[in-house]
Protein backbone atom coordinates (compact mmCIF):
# COMPACT_ATOMS: atom_id res chain seq x y z
CA UNK A 1 0.00 0.00 0.00
CA UNK A 2 1.46 3.58 -0.81
CA UNK A 3 1.23 5.96 1.16
CA UNK A 4 2.54 9.78 1.56
CA UNK A 5 4.98 10.46 4.58
CA UNK A 6 2.19 12.40 6.35
CA UNK A 7 -0.19 9.69 6.10
CA UNK A 8 2.23 7.28 7.32
CA UNK A 9 3.05 9.25 10.44
CA UNK A 10 -0.54 9.32 11.44
CA UNK A 11 -0.91 5.51 10.59
CA UNK A 12 2.19 5.01 12.82
CA UNK A 13 0.19 6.70 15.53
CA UNK A 14 -2.86 4.87 15.24
CA UNK A 15 -0.78 1.29 15.23
CA UNK A 16 0.78 2.65 18.65
CA UNK A 17 -2.82 3.25 19.44
CA UNK A 18 -2.81 7.49 20.08
CA UNK A 19 -6.52 8.60 20.63
CA UNK A 20 -5.45 12.26 21.37
CA UNK A 21 -3.01 14.64 20.58
CA UNK A 22 -2.36 18.43 21.21
CA UNK A 23 -0.89 20.56 18.89
CA UNK A 24 -0.81 23.66 16.58
CA UNK A 25 -0.32 23.58 13.02
CA UNK A 26 2.33 25.62 10.92
CA UNK A 27 3.73 25.47 7.28
CA UNK A 28 6.58 23.15 7.84
CA UNK A 29 4.12 20.71 9.14
CA UNK A 30 1.01 21.59 7.20
CA UNK A 31 1.07 18.25 5.45
CA UNK A 32 0.29 15.85 8.40
CA UNK A 33 -2.62 17.83 9.21
CA UNK A 34 -4.26 16.76 6.25
CA UNK A 35 -4.52 13.02 6.71
CA UNK A 36 -4.53 13.95 10.51
CA UNK A 37 -8.76 15.00 9.27
CA UNK A 38 -9.69 11.25 8.46
CA UNK A 39 -7.79 9.85 11.91
CA UNK A 40 -9.33 8.31 14.50
CA UNK A 41 -6.87 10.86 16.73
CA UNK A 42 -8.74 13.11 18.51
CA UNK A 43 -6.76 16.49 18.43
CA UNK A 44 -6.52 18.95 20.43
CA UNK A 45 -5.72 22.98 18.84
CA UNK A 46 -3.77 24.39 21.47
CA UNK A 47 -2.73 28.54 21.75
CA UNK A 48 0.23 28.09 22.55
CA UNK A 49 3.12 25.37 21.80
CA UNK A 50 4.42 25.47 25.49
CA UNK A 51 0.60 24.20 26.48
CA UNK A 52 0.70 21.38 23.91
CA UNK A 53 3.36 20.09 26.05
CA UNK A 54 2.33 20.73 29.01
CA UNK A 55 -0.93 19.12 28.12
CA UNK A 56 0.97 15.81 26.81
CA UNK A 57 2.71 16.00 30.24
CA UNK A 58 -0.34 16.15 32.17
CA UNK A 59 -1.80 13.35 30.01
CA UNK A 60 0.90 11.29 30.49
CA UNK A 61 1.17 11.77 34.70
CA UNK A 62 -2.42 10.91 34.68
CA UNK A 63 -2.81 7.92 32.70
CA UNK A 64 0.53 6.41 32.37
CA UNK A 65 0.46 6.54 28.46
CA UNK A 66 2.20 8.44 27.10
CA UNK A 67 1.16 11.93 25.98
CA UNK A 68 1.70 13.15 22.06
CA UNK A 69 1.91 16.85 20.98
CA UNK A 70 2.63 17.95 17.39
CA UNK A 71 3.94 21.44 16.02
CA UNK A 72 5.68 23.13 13.06
CA UNK A 73 9.17 24.62 13.03
CA UNK A 74 11.59 27.16 13.92
CA UNK A 75 9.80 29.02 17.12
CA UNK A 76 7.12 26.23 17.21
CA UNK A 77 9.78 23.55 18.47
CA UNK A 78 11.52 26.16 20.40
CA UNK A 79 8.54 26.81 22.18
CA UNK A 80 8.12 23.02 23.39
CA UNK A 81 11.78 23.01 24.20
CA UNK A 82 11.03 23.83 28.07
CA UNK A 83 8.33 20.92 28.21
CA UNK A 84 10.62 18.45 26.77
CA UNK A 85 12.86 19.53 29.03
CA UNK A 86 10.48 19.63 32.04
CA UNK A 87 9.24 15.84 31.69
CA UNK A 88 13.04 15.03 31.00
CA UNK A 89 13.63 15.85 34.13
CA UNK A 90 10.29 14.79 35.73
CA UNK A 91 10.82 11.22 33.83
CA UNK A 92 7.46 11.59 32.00
CA UNK A 93 7.27 9.56 28.70
CA UNK A 94 6.36 12.01 25.82
CA UNK A 95 6.25 11.89 21.94
CA UNK A 96 6.96 14.81 20.51
CA UNK A 97 6.56 15.56 16.72
CA UNK A 98 8.35 19.00 14.95
CA UNK A 99 7.96 20.18 11.28
CA UNK A 100 11.21 20.94 9.48
CA UNK A 101 11.97 22.76 6.46
CA UNK A 102 12.63 20.73 3.32
CA UNK A 103 15.96 18.68 3.71
CA UNK A 104 17.02 20.54 0.46
CA UNK A 105 16.97 23.59 2.56
CA UNK A 106 18.77 22.50 6.36
CA UNK A 107 21.24 24.49 7.03
CA UNK A 108 20.48 27.07 4.59
CA UNK A 109 18.60 29.32 7.25
CA UNK A 110 15.43 29.23 5.73
CA UNK A 111 12.29 30.80 6.84
CA UNK A 112 11.32 29.27 10.77
CA UNK A 113 14.44 26.33 9.99
CA UNK A 114 16.29 26.37 13.38
CA UNK A 115 18.38 23.18 14.65
CA UNK A 116 15.43 21.47 16.43
CA UNK A 117 17.54 18.04 16.86
CA UNK A 118 20.54 19.88 18.17
CA UNK A 119 18.41 21.70 20.75
CA UNK A 120 16.70 19.66 22.31
CA UNK A 121 19.04 16.75 22.04
CA UNK A 122 20.00 17.65 26.22
CA UNK A 123 16.65 17.36 26.93
CA UNK A 124 15.05 14.32 25.22
CA UNK A 125 15.80 10.61 25.69
CA UNK A 126 16.80 10.76 21.92
CA UNK A 127 15.72 11.79 19.14
CA UNK A 128 15.43 11.66 15.36
CA UNK A 129 15.56 13.71 12.17
CA UNK A 130 13.54 11.86 9.47
CA UNK A 131 14.93 11.41 6.00
CA UNK A 132 13.50 9.01 4.28
CA UNK A 133 10.08 8.49 4.35
CA UNK A 134 10.32 4.50 4.26
CA UNK A 135 12.22 4.76 7.76
CA UNK A 136 8.62 6.55 9.28
CA UNK A 137 7.11 3.40 10.33
CA UNK A 138 10.20 1.78 12.27
CA UNK A 139 11.17 5.42 14.02
CA UNK A 140 8.09 5.94 15.62
CA UNK A 141 7.97 2.77 17.06
CA UNK A 142 11.00 2.95 18.23
CA UNK A 143 10.24 6.32 19.80
CA UNK A 144 7.44 5.37 21.51
CA UNK A 145 9.10 1.79 23.00
CA UNK A 146 11.93 4.72 24.37
CA UNK A 147 10.27 6.88 25.82
CA UNK A 148 8.11 4.20 27.49
CA UNK A 149 10.96 1.67 28.75
CA UNK A 150 13.67 1.98 30.84
CA UNK A 151 13.71 5.54 32.97
CA UNK A 152 10.50 6.72 31.21
CA UNK A 153 11.14 10.35 29.17
CA UNK A 154 10.22 12.73 26.39
CA UNK A 155 11.55 11.93 22.68
CA UNK A 156 11.35 13.78 19.70
CA UNK A 157 11.01 13.14 16.18
CA UNK A 158 11.73 16.17 13.69
CA UNK A 159 9.69 15.59 10.17
CA UNK A 160 11.03 17.57 7.26
CA UNK A 161 8.30 18.99 5.15
CA UNK A 162 9.73 17.08 1.71
CA UNK A 163 9.63 13.59 3.62
CA UNK A 164 5.79 14.08 4.79
CA UNK A 165 5.47 14.16 0.95
CA UNK A 166 7.10 11.53 -0.18
CA UNK A 167 5.83 8.06 -1.27
CA UNK A 168 6.54 4.82 0.90
CA UNK A 169 5.64 1.85 0.85
CA UNK A 170 3.12 0.87 3.92
CA UNK A 171 4.83 -1.63 6.51
CA UNK A 172 4.19 -1.74 10.43
CA UNK A 173 7.97 -2.98 11.75
CA UNK A 174 7.11 -6.60 13.70
CA UNK A 175 9.73 -5.49 16.74
CA UNK A 176 12.33 -2.75 18.10
CA UNK A 177 15.87 -3.61 17.51
CA UNK A 178 17.97 -1.37 20.04
CA UNK A 179 21.47 -3.06 20.32
CA UNK A 180 22.29 -0.18 22.27
CA UNK A 181 19.18 0.48 24.31
CA UNK A 182 18.40 -2.99 26.75
CA UNK A 183 17.55 -1.30 30.23
CA UNK A 184 17.92 -4.13 33.04
CA UNK A 185 14.76 -4.10 34.57
CA UNK A 186 15.71 -7.51 37.29
CA UNK A 187 17.66 -6.24 40.04
CA UNK A 188 21.01 -8.41 40.61
CA UNK A 189 19.93 -11.90 43.38
CA UNK A 190 22.76 -11.08 45.61
CA UNK A 191 21.88 -7.47 45.91
CA UNK A 192 18.49 -8.48 47.01
CA UNK A 193 19.62 -10.38 49.03
CA UNK A 194 22.48 -7.92 50.85
CA UNK A 195 19.39 -5.36 50.94
CA UNK A 196 17.23 -7.43 52.84
CA UNK A 197 19.91 -8.50 55.45
CA UNK A 198 20.26 -4.56 55.87
CA UNK A 199 16.44 -4.24 56.09
CA UNK A 200 16.42 -6.51 59.17
CA UNK A 201 19.30 -5.14 60.94
CA UNK A 202 18.17 -1.69 61.04
CA UNK A 203 16.74 0.15 64.00
CA UNK A 204 15.83 3.43 62.48
CA UNK A 205 14.92 2.81 58.64
CA UNK A 206 13.09 5.00 56.25
CA UNK A 207 11.71 4.22 52.98
CA UNK A 208 12.97 7.11 50.48
CA UNK A 209 9.69 6.66 48.06
CA UNK A 210 10.44 8.90 44.53
CA UNK A 211 8.59 9.27 41.73
CA UNK A 212 9.88 6.23 40.37
CA UNK A 213 7.79 4.38 42.23
CA UNK A 214 4.61 5.65 40.33
CA UNK A 215 6.64 5.82 36.96
CA UNK A 216 7.21 1.86 37.85
CA UNK A 217 3.16 1.46 38.80
CA UNK A 218 4.92 0.01 42.16
CA UNK A 219 2.55 1.73 44.70
CA UNK A 220 0.86 -1.87 45.89
CA UNK A 221 4.47 -3.46 46.15
CA UNK A 222 5.58 -0.39 47.90
CA UNK A 223 2.70 -0.39 50.45
CA UNK A 224 3.31 -4.26 50.42
CA UNK A 225 7.11 -3.68 51.41
CA UNK A 226 6.05 -1.10 54.13
CA UNK A 227 3.47 -3.57 55.93
CA UNK A 228 5.97 -6.45 56.07
CA UNK A 229 8.93 -4.74 57.34
CA UNK A 230 6.96 -2.07 59.76
CA UNK A 231 8.71 1.07 58.17
CA UNK A 232 7.67 4.54 57.90
CA UNK A 233 8.09 6.07 54.13
CA UNK A 234 8.26 9.59 53.24
CA UNK A 235 7.34 10.14 49.59
CA UNK A 236 8.86 13.55 47.46
CA UNK A 237 7.04 15.84 46.14
CA UNK A 238 7.03 13.46 42.51
CA UNK A 239 5.68 10.38 44.51
CA UNK A 240 3.07 11.77 46.43
CA UNK A 241 -0.14 9.60 45.94
CA UNK A 242 2.65 6.69 45.39
CA UNK A 243 1.57 5.80 49.68
CA UNK A 244 -1.32 7.21 51.08
CA UNK A 245 -0.94 9.90 53.16
CA UNK A 246 -3.67 8.36 55.37
CA UNK A 247 -1.75 4.95 56.44
CA UNK A 248 -0.36 4.84 59.43
CA UNK A 249 3.39 4.13 58.17
CA UNK A 250 3.05 7.77 55.67
CA UNK A 251 5.39 10.59 56.69
CA UNK A 252 4.65 12.92 54.10
CA UNK A 253 6.73 14.70 52.20
CA UNK A 254 11.20 15.44 53.16
CA UNK A 255 13.10 18.06 52.13
CA UNK A 256 13.35 21.85 51.99
CA UNK A 257 9.57 22.43 52.53
CA UNK A 258 8.80 19.03 53.75
CA UNK A 259 7.21 18.49 57.40
CA UNK A 260 9.33 18.02 60.13
CA UNK A 261 8.63 14.58 60.95
CA UNK A 262 10.14 13.44 57.23
CA UNK A 263 12.98 15.55 57.39
CA UNK A 264 13.99 14.59 60.91
CA UNK A 265 13.35 11.17 60.25
CA UNK A 266 15.55 10.92 57.69
CA UNK A 267 18.60 12.86 58.84
CA UNK A 268 18.64 10.53 61.89
CA UNK A 269 18.14 7.47 60.56
CA UNK A 270 20.49 4.29 60.01
CA UNK A 271 19.13 2.74 57.25
CA UNK A 272 17.78 4.86 53.83
CA UNK A 273 15.55 2.43 51.47
CA UNK A 274 15.67 5.08 48.66
CA UNK A 275 13.52 3.41 46.00
CA UNK A 276 12.85 4.83 42.72
CA UNK A 277 14.33 8.34 43.81
CA UNK A 278 17.55 10.81 43.15
CA UNK A 279 18.94 12.22 46.01
CA UNK A 280 17.67 15.58 45.02
CA UNK A 281 19.26 19.27 46.17
CA UNK A 282 15.86 19.99 47.61
CA UNK A 283 15.44 16.56 49.85
CA UNK A 284 19.00 16.32 50.98
CA UNK A 285 20.15 19.92 52.02
CA UNK A 286 23.11 19.86 52.18
CA UNK A 287 24.83 17.09 51.03
CA UNK A 288 28.07 16.21 53.47
CA UNK A 289 25.23 16.42 56.30
CA UNK A 290 22.90 14.79 54.83
CA UNK A 291 21.37 11.34 57.10
CA UNK A 292 24.75 11.20 58.34
CA UNK A 293 24.78 7.64 60.42
CA UNK A 294 22.53 6.40 57.38
CA UNK A 295 23.22 3.70 55.13
CA UNK A 296 22.31 3.50 51.87
CA UNK A 297 20.06 0.67 49.81
CA UNK A 298 19.47 2.49 46.32
CA UNK A 299 17.16 0.93 43.63
CA UNK A 300 16.79 2.88 40.46
CA UNK A 301 16.27 1.97 36.64
CA UNK A 302 19.02 4.50 35.39
CA UNK A 303 22.32 3.53 36.63
CA UNK A 304 23.52 6.74 36.09
CA UNK A 305 21.61 7.60 39.35
CA UNK A 306 23.36 5.35 41.91
CA UNK A 307 26.33 6.79 43.25
CA UNK A 308 25.84 10.03 41.37
CA UNK A 309 24.92 12.39 44.88
CA UNK A 310 25.81 9.71 47.44
CA UNK A 311 27.43 6.12 47.37
CA UNK A 312 25.11 3.55 48.08
CA UNK A 313 26.19 0.55 50.34
CA UNK A 314 23.45 -1.51 48.63
CA UNK A 315 23.30 -0.31 45.11
CA UNK A 316 20.29 -2.24 42.73
CA UNK A 317 19.73 -1.06 39.54
CA UNK A 318 16.49 -2.60 38.13
CA UNK A 319 12.82 -1.78 37.62
CA UNK A 320 11.14 -0.66 41.40
CA UNK A 321 8.21 -2.76 41.05
CA UNK A 322 10.33 -5.59 39.96
CA UNK A 323 12.94 -5.12 42.87
CA UNK A 324 10.12 -4.37 45.45
CA UNK A 325 8.72 -7.83 45.08
CA UNK A 326 11.75 -9.77 44.91
CA UNK A 327 12.89 -7.43 47.96
CA UNK A 328 9.58 -8.49 49.92
CA UNK A 329 10.34 -12.67 49.18
CA UNK A 330 13.99 -11.87 50.45
CA UNK A 331 12.62 -9.93 53.67
CA UNK A 332 10.11 -12.77 54.42
CA UNK A 333 12.56 -15.71 54.38
CA UNK A 334 14.93 -13.81 56.43
CA UNK A 335 12.27 -13.13 58.67
CA UNK A 336 11.46 -16.76 58.93
CA UNK A 337 15.16 -17.31 59.87
CA UNK A 338 15.29 -14.35 62.16
CA UNK A 339 13.16 -12.40 64.43
CA UNK A 340 11.09 -9.12 62.81
CA UNK A 341 13.58 -6.49 63.86
CA UNK A 342 11.38 -4.50 66.85
CA UNK A 343 11.36 -0.73 65.93
CA UNK A 344 8.77 0.17 68.77
CA UNK A 345 11.46 3.01 70.05
CA UNK A 346 11.95 4.32 66.78
CA UNK A 347 8.06 4.28 66.01
CA UNK A 348 7.49 5.91 69.42
CA UNK A 349 9.85 8.31 68.49
CA UNK A 350 7.84 9.03 64.86
CA UNK A 351 5.02 9.44 66.36
CA UNK A 352 6.20 11.71 69.42
CA UNK A 353 7.36 13.98 66.17
CA UNK A 354 4.16 13.81 64.30
CA UNK A 355 2.29 15.04 67.16
CA UNK A 356 4.77 17.20 68.70
CA UNK A 357 5.72 19.19 65.01
CA UNK A 358 2.24 19.12 62.65
CA UNK A 359 2.31 21.49 59.73
CA UNK A 360 0.61 24.87 61.17
CA UNK A 361 -1.21 27.69 60.66
CA UNK A 362 -4.40 29.93 61.83
CA UNK A 363 -7.30 31.52 60.32
CA UNK A 364 -8.73 33.77 62.22
CA UNK A 365 -12.45 34.04 62.20
CA UNK A 366 -13.10 36.98 59.95
CA UNK A 367 -9.70 37.37 58.89
CA UNK A 368 -7.60 37.55 55.97
CA UNK A 369 -7.34 34.69 53.77
CA UNK A 370 -5.24 31.85 54.51
CA UNK A 371 -4.12 29.89 51.85
CA UNK A 372 -3.51 26.63 53.47
CA UNK A 373 -7.15 26.85 54.47
CA UNK A 374 -8.10 27.38 51.08
CA UNK A 375 -6.42 24.24 50.12
CA UNK A 376 -7.67 22.32 52.73
CA UNK A 377 -11.09 23.08 51.88
CA UNK A 378 -10.59 22.18 48.45
CA UNK A 379 -9.62 19.20 49.61
CA UNK A 380 -12.15 18.21 51.81
CA UNK A 381 -14.70 19.31 49.57
CA UNK A 382 -13.18 17.54 46.29
CA UNK A 383 -14.15 13.61 45.27
CA UNK A 384 -10.98 11.33 47.10
CA UNK A 385 -9.41 10.49 43.87
CA UNK A 386 -9.47 14.24 42.35
CA UNK A 387 -6.75 14.79 40.32
CA UNK A 388 -4.64 18.24 41.56
CA UNK A 389 -2.70 19.76 39.47
CA UNK A 390 0.29 22.66 40.44
CA UNK A 391 1.72 25.26 38.93
CA UNK A 392 5.53 26.12 40.68
CA UNK A 393 5.92 28.08 44.14
CA UNK A 394 4.33 28.73 47.49
CA UNK A 395 1.28 27.14 46.25
CA UNK A 396 2.97 24.25 45.11
CA UNK A 397 4.39 23.08 48.40
CA UNK A 398 1.18 24.48 50.35
CA UNK A 399 -0.74 21.91 48.32
CA UNK A 400 2.10 19.16 48.42
CA UNK A 401 1.62 19.60 52.28
CA UNK A 402 -2.07 19.90 53.24
CA UNK A 403 -3.87 18.08 50.45
CA UNK A 404 -4.11 14.08 51.40
CA UNK A 405 -3.12 11.96 48.50
CA UNK A 406 -4.25 8.66 49.22
CA UNK A 407 -4.49 7.39 45.69
CA UNK A 408 -1.44 6.96 43.24
CA UNK A 409 -1.66 9.47 40.12
CA UNK A 410 -3.73 11.88 41.37
CA UNK A 411 -0.70 14.88 42.16
CA UNK A 412 0.29 16.70 38.37
CA UNK A 413 3.23 18.91 39.06
CA UNK A 414 6.53 20.01 37.80
CA UNK A 415 9.33 18.79 40.45
CA UNK A 416 12.55 18.73 39.01
CA UNK A 417 12.37 21.64 36.31
CA UNK A 418 10.01 23.94 38.53
CA UNK A 419 8.57 24.97 35.79
CA UNK A 420 6.35 28.31 35.91
CA UNK A 421 2.90 27.77 33.75
CA UNK A 422 2.78 24.40 34.64
CA UNK A 423 -0.94 23.98 35.92
CA UNK A 424 -3.44 25.23 33.64
CA UNK A 425 -2.55 23.05 30.62
CA UNK A 426 -1.41 20.21 32.71
CA UNK A 427 -4.64 19.75 34.53
CA UNK A 428 -5.84 19.70 30.95
CA UNK A 429 -4.57 17.31 29.49
CA UNK A 430 -4.86 15.28 32.93
CA UNK A 431 -8.98 16.26 32.52
CA UNK A 432 -8.32 14.85 28.34
CA UNK A 433 -6.80 11.29 30.09
CA UNK A 434 -9.32 10.85 32.63
CA UNK A 435 -12.55 12.64 31.65
CA UNK A 436 -14.05 11.08 34.38
CA UNK A 437 -12.45 12.46 36.93
CA UNK A 438 -12.80 15.52 38.63
CA UNK A 439 -9.39 18.14 37.89
CA UNK A 440 -8.52 21.10 40.12
CA UNK A 441 -5.08 23.20 39.43
CA UNK A 442 -3.83 24.78 42.19
CA UNK A 443 -2.64 28.13 40.88
CA UNK A 444 -0.77 31.46 41.58
CA UNK A 445 -1.32 34.95 40.21
CA UNK A 446 2.31 34.59 38.77
CA UNK A 447 1.54 31.46 37.08
CA UNK A 448 -1.71 31.45 36.09
CA UNK A 449 -0.50 34.65 34.03
CA UNK A 450 2.03 32.72 31.95
CA UNK A 451 -0.54 30.17 30.17
CA UNK A 452 -4.26 31.35 30.85
CA UNK A 453 -4.72 31.34 28.13
CA UNK A 454 -5.12 27.72 27.00
CA UNK A 455 -8.43 27.87 29.11
CA UNK A 456 -9.96 29.29 25.73
CA UNK A 457 -8.85 25.66 24.34
CA UNK A 458 -10.48 24.37 27.27
CA UNK A 459 -13.54 26.22 26.72
CA UNK A 460 -13.53 25.58 22.98
CA UNK A 461 -12.95 21.86 23.12
CA UNK A 462 -14.97 21.71 26.30
CA UNK A 463 -12.70 20.21 29.07
CA UNK A 464 -14.30 21.51 32.52
CA UNK A 465 -11.38 21.69 34.43
CA UNK A 466 -11.50 24.12 37.69
CA UNK A 467 -8.93 26.29 38.67
CA UNK A 468 -8.38 27.63 41.91
CA UNK A 469 -5.98 30.80 42.06
CA UNK A 470 -4.10 31.24 45.23
CA UNK A 471 -3.91 35.17 44.89
CA UNK A 472 -1.22 37.15 47.04
CA UNK A 473 -0.38 39.79 44.38
CA UNK A 474 3.26 38.66 44.43
CA UNK A 475 5.67 36.46 43.41
CA UNK A 476 5.28 34.20 46.11
CA UNK A 477 8.22 32.16 47.14
CA UNK A 478 10.68 34.89 45.30
CA UNK A 479 9.25 36.94 48.07
CA UNK A 480 9.40 34.99 50.46
CA UNK A 481 13.16 34.46 49.96
CA UNK A 482 13.81 38.19 50.20
CA UNK A 483 12.40 39.11 52.92
CA UNK A 484 14.22 35.40 54.54
CA UNK A 485 17.61 36.04 53.37
CA UNK A 486 17.76 39.61 51.61
CA UNK A 487 16.97 41.78 54.21
CA UNK A 488 13.35 42.43 53.08
CA UNK A 489 14.66 44.11 49.96
CA UNK A 490 11.24 43.51 47.40
CA UNK A 491 13.13 43.69 44.07
CA UNK A 492 10.60 43.34 41.49
CA UNK A 493 8.13 40.64 43.11
CA UNK A 494 5.17 42.86 43.22
CA UNK A 495 2.51 42.10 40.35
CA UNK A 496 -0.91 43.31 41.73
CA UNK A 497 -4.26 42.67 43.08
CA UNK A 498 -6.59 43.76 40.50
CA UNK A 499 -4.51 43.99 37.49
CA UNK A 500 -5.27 41.82 35.59
CA UNK A 501 -9.18 41.15 36.79
CA UNK A 502 -9.43 37.43 36.92
CA UNK A 503 -13.10 37.11 36.92
CA UNK A 504 -13.80 39.44 33.93
CA UNK A 505 -10.39 37.64 31.87
CA UNK A 506 -11.92 33.85 32.72
CA UNK A 507 -15.35 34.92 31.32
CA UNK A 508 -13.55 36.65 28.39
CA UNK A 509 -12.22 33.04 27.88
CA UNK A 510 -15.30 31.39 27.88
CA UNK A 511 -15.77 30.55 31.19
CA UNK A 512 -16.84 30.68 34.84
CA UNK A 513 -15.37 33.10 37.45
CA UNK A 514 -15.83 33.77 40.96
CA UNK A 515 -13.84 35.54 43.77
CA UNK A 516 -13.66 34.83 47.20
CA UNK A 517 -12.51 37.59 49.83
CA UNK A 518 -13.36 35.99 52.95
CA UNK A 519 -12.87 32.83 54.73
CA UNK A 520 -16.71 32.04 55.22
CA UNK A 521 -17.32 32.14 51.47
CA UNK A 522 -14.81 29.45 50.39
CA UNK A 523 -16.86 26.19 50.67
CA UNK A 524 -19.97 27.62 49.31
CA UNK A 525 -18.01 28.74 46.32
CA UNK A 526 -15.91 25.74 46.13
CA UNK A 527 -19.54 23.70 46.00
CA UNK A 528 -20.65 25.91 43.47
CA UNK A 529 -17.57 25.07 41.56
CA UNK A 530 -18.00 21.53 41.71
CA UNK A 531 -21.79 21.55 40.05
CA UNK A 532 -20.20 23.25 36.80
CA UNK A 533 -19.96 20.25 34.37
CA UNK A 534 -19.60 21.93 31.14
CA UNK A 535 -17.25 24.18 31.00
CA UNK A 536 -13.70 25.56 32.76
CA UNK A 537 -14.12 27.67 36.32
CA UNK A 538 -11.98 30.03 37.89
CA UNK A 539 -11.84 30.83 41.63
CA UNK A 540 -9.74 33.78 42.46
CA UNK A 541 -9.11 33.80 46.13
CA UNK A 542 -7.57 36.50 47.40
CA UNK A 543 -5.12 35.40 50.17
CA UNK A 544 -2.86 36.94 52.67
CA UNK A 545 0.64 37.84 51.25
CA UNK A 546 2.30 38.22 53.76
CA UNK A 547 1.93 34.39 54.61
CA UNK A 548 4.82 31.84 54.05
CA UNK A 549 6.06 28.36 53.63
CA UNK A 550 6.69 26.74 56.61
CA UNK A 551 8.79 24.57 57.84
CA UNK A 552 11.82 25.21 55.72
CA UNK A 553 15.68 24.29 55.07
CA UNK A 554 17.70 27.08 54.06
CA UNK A 555 19.39 26.27 50.23
CA UNK A 556 22.57 24.70 51.16
CA UNK A 557 21.77 24.30 54.57
CA UNK A 558 21.51 20.93 56.72
CA UNK A 559 18.21 19.85 56.88
CA UNK A 560 19.03 19.84 61.06
CA UNK A 561 18.42 23.45 60.88
CA UNK A 562 14.31 23.03 60.29
CA UNK A 563 12.91 26.41 60.44
CA UNK A 564 9.60 25.64 61.88
CA UNK A 565 7.59 29.19 61.84
CA UNK A 566 6.09 31.65 63.65
CA UNK A 567 3.44 29.30 64.97
CA UNK A 568 6.29 27.28 67.12
CA UNK A 569 7.87 29.10 69.95
CA UNK A 570 11.99 29.19 69.81
CA UNK A 571 12.44 25.93 72.57
CA UNK A 572 10.09 24.02 70.42
CA UNK A 573 12.52 24.00 67.48
CA UNK A 574 15.11 20.74 68.12
CA UNK A 575 18.51 21.10 66.78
Amino acid sequence: MKLTGAQALIKSLEQEKVEVMFGLPGGCILPVYDPLIDSSIRHILVRHEQGAGHMAEGYAHATGRPGVAMVTSGPAATNIVTPLADAYMDSIPIVVITGQVPTTAIGSDAFQECDTVGITMPVTKHNWLVTDAQDIPQIVREAFHVATTGRPGPVLIDFPKDVANQAMDWYWPDAVDLPGYKPNTKGHPKQIKEAARLINEARRPVIYAGGGILKARAAGALRELAEATGIHVVTTLMARGAFPDDHPLAMGMPGMHGNYTAITAMQQSDLLIALGSRFDDRVTGKVGAFAPDAKIIHVDIDPAELGKVRRPDVPIVGDCRQVIEELIKAVRSAQEKNERPDLSDWDRTITGWQHDFPLRYEQPEGGTLKPQYVIESLRDHTPDDTIVASGVGQHQMWTSQFWKFNHPYTWVNSGGLGTMGFAVPAAIGAKVGMPERMVWAVDGDGCFQMTAQELVTASSERIPVKIAILNNAYLGMVRQWQELFYEERYSEVYLSPDLPDYVKWAEAMGCVGFRVDNPEDVVATIEKANEIDDRPVVIDFRTDYREKVYPMVAAGSSNDDVILGPEFNEQDVVQ
